[in-house]
């Protein structure tokens, strides 16, 4: 039997799960479960990384005690990085990326380098939370932590190093940066010249599955974890997610819900033209040289402000809460679009809520159950558009949609998406991070030999559920409401 320890860094908390494969079943128990919060240092967001390697060390301390662990492996949001020193010191917490200063760094980037250009060499749609956005302001502002910087490792790749002492970027997390070419595979080196961001900084890549060493003597003391291997898995958590779906049809929509909404289709290499840019559809990569056609969706995100929002005024919500009070509300009232800036940064969500339904000229979410219902319809009819341009840019019909992670236990956001988008909805696995992590660690360690064999592992240890688009005909209206909202068709961008 194979041992395996995941460790998932979320954008909201992180988890220590403990793997068991017994060569045709997979069972999960977690370990430890931790917040994640950011802290603001000097006017900069930034994320609490002492906070976290402590968290993770006590995650692998838990699981490794009552058995010996074979394998381990950290997956992460993505985009973000830390910048090593020439003593493998990091020389200071990683800027989160909802710092409003990549935003700001957008419109010279694009003068250097133009949009289209950056597109068609990275096939990653732009965001202004990419990790380019973020080297080329640190260069715009000779920042000297990029001036003495000796390395660059994302998230995920540092806690890698921590724990092994390897300096590599793994291939799924590394696509999202924008600063990897997408037909060579290789970092986009003339690019980054142009903006002033020094090409030496960025590491070999290496594919998910990637043995990258045993852990060193000072992880396995204070862990116990003995010889285990550290594995580069597929360490941006969307990967890791997709790579768990058990897709019963070609073509098949993926849904990716957490703080993100990941709407997207398994494709077989880039897709990269006109109506992808037009569109803003991004590329990763994926596990088994696999890529994700997708558009990213702030998800759950507007929900979990809302609720912070609401704790301080003193009303505390649980989220199975919320959900029942989203139920007793009137449907189809007032929408937002989940991607408009005002929602990006953290705030009031709930009055913000408020201020775009008034300036768009709709009824204002006066309650805790209008609110909540104004945002899980807008996913859902968010959802419904960017498969709708998926389908028109890939030529393909979808036959149904398979919804996992945290978005997998909300059975209206469930429902509304298969009614808004009009095909079937198959929830679940909801852990479908974690068990993507614990699948390739399987397959680094040769116990399965293809995804489509961990793929079968998923279909045979976790039953999901079904949602049927049943008042689909009811939600037509909405969506031409909607769409006047939030044209998703096209994207400006500065080029």
């Amino acid at each position: 039997m194979a041992v395996m320890a995941a460790v998932d860094l979320g954008a909201q908390s992180g988890r220590v799960a403990v793997g068991r494969f017994d060569g045709s079943h997979l069972t999960v128990s977690e370990s430890h479960r931790f917040a994640n919060e950011p802290v603001e240092s000097g006017g900069t967001l930034r994320w609490d990384i002492d906070h976290l390697r402590r968290e993770v060390l006590d995650g692998l301390r838990a699981a490794a005690r009552d058995t010996q662990i074979d394998s381990v492996a950290v997956d992460s949001w993505a985009v973000d990085f830390g910048l090593l020193d020439s003593t493998d010191r990091l020389i200071e917490s990683p800027v989160h990326y909802r710092d409003s200063r990549r935003a700001s760094a957008a419109a010279d980037v694009f003068a250097h380098v133009p949009a289209r250009e950056l597109y068609e060499r990275t096939g990653i749609q732009l965001l202004p939370i990419n990790t380019v956005f973020e080297l080329a302001a640190l260069a715009a502002e000779h920042d000297p932590a990029l001036a003495s910087a000796e390395a660059l490792l994302l998230i995920p790749d540092l806690f890698h190093h921590w724990l092994c002492g390897s300096r590599t970027s793994e291939f799924t997390n590394a696509t999202t940066t924008q600063c990897l070419d997408a037909a060579s595979g290789d970092w986009v080196s003339d690019l980054l010249e142009r903006l002033d961001i020094p090409a030496r900084l960025f590491p070999e890549v290496v594919r998910p599955g990637t043995q990258l060493g045993p852990v060193t003597k000072e992880t396995a003391d204070a862990t116990g974890l003995g010889a285990a291997t550290v594995v580069a898995a597929a360490t941006h958590d969307t990967a890791s997610a997709v790579a768990a779906i058990p897709f019963n049809r070609a073509g098949s929509i993926f849904l990716s819900i957490g703080t993100w909404s990941l709407v997207g289709v398994e494709v077989e290499r880039p897709l990269i033209n006109d109506a992808t840019f037009a569109a803003n559809l991004t590329n990763e990569g994926g596990v088994g040289g696999t890529y994700r056609l997708l558009r990213n969706i702030t998800g759950l995100w507007l929900l979990h402000e809302c609720r912070r929002s609401w704790a301080e005024q003193g009303q505390e919500h649980s989220f199975a809460e919320l959900v029942a009070l989203a139920r007793t509300a009137a449907p189809l009232r007032s929408f937002v679009d989940p991607n408009a800036d005002v929602f990006l940064e953290p705030g009031d969500m709930p009055r913000r809520i408020q201020t775009f339904c008034k300036e768009t000229k709709q009824p204002e979410p006066g309650s805790v159950a209008q609110t909540v219902r104004c945002v899980l319809e807008s996913l859902a009819l968010k959802h419904a558009d960017t498969i709708e341009v998926l389908r028109r840019v890939t030529g393909v019909e979808p036959a149904e949609i398979h919804i996992v992670g945290g978005g997998a236990r909300n059975e209206l956001l469930c429902a509304w998406t298969a009614q808004a988008a009009g095909l079937p909805v198959i929830a679940g696995p909801e852990e479908a991070t974690v068990l993507g992590n614990l699948l390739v660690q399987a397959m680094a360690l040769g116990e399965l030999a293809s995804l489509e064999e961990a793929r079968a592992v998923v279909r045979a240890s976790f039953a999901p559920t079904s949602y049927e688009p049943e008042g689909a005909a009811d939600w037509q209206e909405a969506r031409e409401r909607f769409a006047q909202l939030c044209d998703t068709s096209a994207v400006e961008v500065s080029a």
